[in-house]
C-alpha cells in the first residue's frame, strides 16, 4: 500500500462464487479511513496473486499486462486526488473514485463528448455520415470495456497514449458480422474521432487537442472496375438460374447508371420521368448524401427496365426491378465473374467504379458531368472514384507527343528561315 497525503490505494481481491479457484480484483481507495471500491472488471487465477505485492506474478502476457493496467489506475487515482486538492475541495474517497471514473460533477466524460456532437450534428450531417459515427461510438465503448475495464473515462484522459492504443485495437478488431478494419478503415474512426476532439477544444471541455502529435495514414487505394470488354462478357452469358440472372441485370443496370446498391434498392417506378428531351431518366436522389440525381437511361439501362416492366410482383409494389440482399448480390457477383473468367473481385460496387470509367470517362464524358452523375458534392471525390484508365492515359501521352514533335518542327523551321 502507497500513500499520498490523506490518500491510500491498495488492491484486493474476492472470489468468484461460480469460479472457486479464479479472483476478482477490485480498488480500493481510502481517505481519512473511509473506504471507496469499485471493480477494474478483471479475473486471474488464485494461484497467479501475489498477496504480498497486491500484483499478479510470473510473467505471462496477460499477468504483464494485467500488472500494467493496475500501475495505471493506481497512478490515475492518485492524479485525481492532486487534483482535488488543488481544487481546494473537501476531500472523500467517494469524490477520488468519481473523479478517475469521470463521473464527478465537475469532469466531462469521452461518453458525454460523443453524446453531445452526435446530438448537434444530427440536423447537420447526412444519415450517410451520421451513421459511421455511431460506429466508430460503438467501437469506442467496446474498446474501454474490453482493452480498460471501464464503462467510461474522464475526457483529459483522451491523450496521445489513449488515441494509440485505440488505434491498435481497432486494427485488430473483428466483429462477428465481417473481417477485421482495413488501415483506411481505421484511418476513418481516427479521422471521426480527431473531430470530437476539435469539437471538445472548441467548447473548451479540453485545453488543447490531443491528436496535435497524431498523423492520419491512408493509403491510395486502386478502385475495381470492369473494362468494356469484361462487361461485354457478362452481357452476353447467360444463366439458368432465375435469381441470378436478375442479379446480372441488376449489376449491369447499375453499370449504365452508376448507381449504388441502396439507391438502386430505393428505385420506385415514379422515379422514371421522360425528360425535355423526349428520352428516359431517373430522377432520384442518393441516400447516402440526399443529392438529387438526374440521370439519362442509356440503352442497356432502358433495356433492363422494360425486361421487367410486365412483372406483377414489381407492379403491385411500384418497383422498377428486382431486389436481393447485398450479400447475395456479392456471393452471386463472385460465382459470375468467375464463370466469365474475369480475375477480379466483383462486387456490386465495382458498377459504380465502372460507370465512372469504362463508361463515362473513357468514353470522352467531361468529369464535371460524370461528378453530377454520380452525385457527389465535390469534383475532388470523382477524381479519386472515377480512375483515368490507360486507354486515355495513353491518347494525352499520344496528343502530348504529337504536339512536341510539331513544336520541334516550327522551331527548325523558324531555324531555317533566319539562316
Amino acid at each position: 500500500m502507497l500513500e499520498n497525503s490523506r490518500l491510500s490505494v491498495v488492491f484486493v481481491v474476492r472470489k468468484l462464487t461460480s469460479k472457486v479457484d479464479t479472483i476478482k480484483i477490485y480498488a480500493r481507495v481510502t481517505v481519512d479511513g473511509k473506504r471507496a471500491e469499485f471493480n477494474l472488471n478483471r479475473e486471474l487465477s488464485v494461484s497467479l496473486w501475489d498477496e504480498k505485492r497486491k500484483r499478479g506474478k510470473g510473467f505471462s502476457k496477460y499477468v504483464i499486462s494485467l500488472n500494467k493496467y493496475m500501475d495505471q489506475v493506481f497512478t490515475g487515482l492518485h492524479e485525481a486526488h492532486r487534483q482535488l486538492l488543488q481544487e481546494e475541495v473537501d476531500i472523500t474517497s467517494a469524490r477520488v473514485k468519481a473523479r478517475y471514473l469521470g463521473k464527478d460533477e465537475r469532469g466531462k466524460t469521452l461518453l458525454d463528448l460523443i453524446t453531445y456532437h452526435n446530438t448537434a450534428m444530427l440536423t447537420v450531417l447526412r444519415k450517410g455520415t451520421m451513421k459511421n459515427y455511431y460506429s466508430t461510438e460503438r467501437c469506442i465503448k467496446e474498446f474501454l470495456k474490453e482493452e480498460k475495464g471501464l464503462e467510461d473515462i474522464p475526457l483529459k484522459k483522451l491523450n496521445y497514449g489513449f488515441i494509440v492504443d485505440f488505434e491498435q485495437y481497432i486494427r485488430k478488431y473483428k466483429p462477428a458480422t465481417r473481417m477485421g478494419c482495413s488501415n483506411n478503415g481505421t484511418m476513418k474512426h481516427m479521422e471521426r474521432l480527431k473531430k470530437m476532439s476539435r469539437l471538445a477544444v472548441k467548447l473548451e471541455w479540453l485545453e488543447k487537442d490531443p491528436f496535435i502529435n497524431f498523423k492520419l495514414r491512408f493509403e491510395k487505394v486502386e478502385r475495381q472496375f470492369l473494362t468494356e470488354r469484361e462487361l461485354l462478357v457478362i452481357e452476353e452469358t447467360t444463366f439458368k438460374v432465375p435469381s441470378t440472372r436478375h442479379i446480372k441485370d441488376l449489376f449491369i443496370f447499375a453499370c449504365y447508371t452508376g448507381l449504388s446498391f441502396i439507391d438502386v434498392q430505393e428505385l420506385k417506378a415514379d422515379h422514371l420521368v421522360k425528360g425535355m428531351d423526349g428520352n428516359d431518366w431517373l430522377y432520384t436522389k442518393r441516400t447516402k448524401t440526399d443529392e438529387p440525381l438526374k440521370i439519362p437511361l442509356l440503352p442497356k439501362a432502358k433495356e433492363i427496365i422494360d425486361k421487367y416492366k410486365d412483372d406483377p410482383d414489381l407492379f403491385e409494389n411500384g418497383r422498377l426491378l428486382p431486389m436481393y440482399s447485398n450479400p447475395m448480390i456479392n456471393r452471386t457477383l463472385k460465382d459470375i465473374a468467375k464463370v466469365c473468367g474475369i480475375r477480379k473481385k466483383v462486387t456490386f460496387h465495382v458498377a459504380r467504379h465502372t460507370f465512372a470509367t469504362a463508361i463515362t470517362l473513357s468514353n470522352g464524358v467531361p468529369i464535371e458531368t460524370v461528378s453530377k452523375l454520380l452525385g457527389h458534392t465535390k469534383l475532388s471525390t470523382t477524381q479519386i472514384y472515377a480512375r483515368v484508365v490507360e486507354k486515355k492515359v495513353g491518347e494525352d501521352m499520344q496528343n502530348l507527343m504529337t504536339t512536341m514533335k510539331l513544336k520541334k518542327y516550327r522551331a527548325e523551321e523558324v531555324s531555317s528561315t533566319t539562316l
